[in-house]
């Protein structure tokens, strides 16, 4: 009984997980530890400052992107 449970909430966990990476929720958070760890000596951008900065930089480097 325990494993099926166990099992049951493994779906709404990997659906969430997909949904969050899907729409960019932990790409500041992914950002702030890879400066951490391969860029110690840099300022860390505010998330505002880090959204603005990726954004600018997708305007000015259009790629292909759906929409």
């Amino acid at each position: 009984m325990m494993a099926l449970t166990h099992a049951l909430w493994k779906i709404p966990r990997a659906v969430w997980w997909y949904l969050t990476e899907l729409m960019g929720d932990t790409a500041y958070s992914k950002y702030v530890v890879h400066l951490k760890h391969h860029h110690p000596d840099a300022p860390i951008p505010t998330e505002r400052e880090y959204w603005r900065a990726k954004y600018a930089d997708q305007d000015a480097n259009p790629g292909a992107r759906c929409c």
